[in-house]
């Protein structure tokens, strides 16, 4: 039986893949000079990134209480949802990074 601690920690996960999945996003659309580069960075770093704390949370840390997610589904949802939820709110919501005007430097 799943109890509501187990699900809570799973939106705490996911919460925070997220954030790291956006600001990941937003790291490689600003430190990139080319569009391209930032999204095949994104594509190949965030999931190797959130697979890695994946497996810290539910791995090491055993956060996954009465959960029986079978490895499809705690990819798709600890990783492929963060990814997807963090590049669109970078995209979409967050100006780009060539609209701000940065100070001359010397």
């Amino acid at each position: 039986m799943v109890s509501v601690i187990s699900l809570v920690l799973l939106g705490v996960v996911l919460a925070i893949h997220t954030l790291i999945a956006a600001v990941m996003t937003r790291f490689f659309r600003i430190r990139l000079k080319t569009q391209w580069g930032s999204v095949i960075y994104a594509l190949l770093l965030i999931p190797l990134v959130l697979g890695v704390t994946t497996l810290v949370f539910f791995g090491v840390l055993g956060i996954s209480g009465g959960l029986t997610l079978g490895t499809p589904s705690l990819l798709g949802l600890a990783i492929g949802m963060p990814l997807a939820l963090g590049f669109t709110i970078d995209v979409l919501y967050i100006p780009s990074p060539d609209e701000y005007e940065l100070p001359e430097t010397r």
